[in-house]
């Protein structure tokens, strides 16, 4: 890539980092499809106020992590130049302060919708749910808890993307918390979050340690932490499978369609997880992307069938 001839909205595609919005938007789908299967029915005024506030959260949340980050970024530039993807402010590609102004928009346009949407679709709480995730993804990099500088970042990840955003959506769809479709599968979801994020720092290992960021990989090692996550997968399949009861909404078919995803792409992953070691950025690459497959694929096969069957299904 040369970034001395992209464009400005090249620039801006790049930092918006496109490639990762799964990990937004397939917890924004699951809560949607909660709340669709709780109520019978789909509010499209609860989805566009879902939805508007998943972009603008998730915008948030990308600027404000690289202009959190630029220190970290530009050690990891420096120690490894042909090792490591294109980062945002140490390459040029934008500067920090405008990832500072794009960033505290895209929060304010959050919390903005929040407030619209408690009073356009009668959601009394809503606007307090959305300042709860925002306060969770500010925690995780700003100032002045800065939570994945000091050993909490992979819990508070799990916390918000794993139980904060879905809980929004379900709650702006439907109107309710904790529907029962909710305690079938946001525990398998929330581990697998946890497994994500912890994943996420398998490629900084080094370059957190010498920048003084704690994060669990740069405490324990890569290699116990693959194992972890491995094992955060098969607690996942547990949770399926123990989420089934008398009045479930999700049949056994479909569950165990979810849990065969699951094992598939847990399996490629044990196949060559050894080869996913320190510094070896491919093979983490590899790694990383069947992880996600596993949660995103599962995760989104659930949520289409009580979509469809909320809203197809006689």
């Amino acid at each position: 890539m040369d970034m001395a001839t992209m464009g400005t909205f090249a620039r801006w595609k790049y930092a918006a980092k496109p490639n990762s919005w799964p990990k937004i938007l397939v917890p924004f789908l699951l809560g949607q499809s909660i709340g669709v299967s709780a109520a019978n029915s789909i509010s499209l005024s609860g989805l566009l106020i879902g939805g508007l506030f998943t972009i603008f959260l998730l915008l948030f949340i990308v600027f404000m992590n690289d202009w959190a980050d630029e220190a970290v970024d530009r050690l990891k530039r420096t120690m490894f130049p042909e090792g490591c993807s294109p980062k945002t402010i140490p390459d040029n590609i934008l500067s920090a302060n405008d990832l500072l102004i794009a960033g505290s928009m895209a929060g304010a346009a959050a919390l903005g919708i929040a407030s619209i949407g408690e009073a356009a679709i009668l959601r009394g709480y809503l606007f307090w749910a959305g300042f709860a995730c925002l306060l969770i993804f500010v925690s995780y990099s700003l100032p002045p808890i800065r939570l994945n500088y000091r050993g909490g970042g992979e819990l508070l990840e799990m916390l918000g993307v794993g139980v904060a955003l879905p809980l929004f959506n379900i709650y702006c769809q439907s109107g309710e918390w904790l529907p029962p479709a909710a305690g079938e599968v946001l525990p398998a979801f929330m581990v697998m979050a946890l497994a994500s994020a912890i994943a996420s720092g398998l490629s900084d290992e080094e370059s957190d340690r010498k920048g003084g960021k704690t994060t669990l990989v740069t405490m324990f090692g890569n290699r116990s932490c693959r194992r972890a996550i491995e094992f955060l997968l098969l607690l996942a399949v547990l949770f399926l499978l123990l989420g089934r009861t008398q009045e479930s909404t999700l049949p056994a078919l479909i569950r165990i369609l979810a849990i065969v995803i699951i094992l598939w792409y847990g399996y490629r992953i044990w196949q060559f997880s050894d080869s996913a070691k320190t510094n070896a950025f491919q093979a983490q690459a590899a790694y990383k992307n069947d992880l996600h497959l596993a949660i995103w694929l599962s995760s989104s096969f659930i949520a289409v069938y009580w979509i469809w069957g909320a809203t197809i299904l006689p």
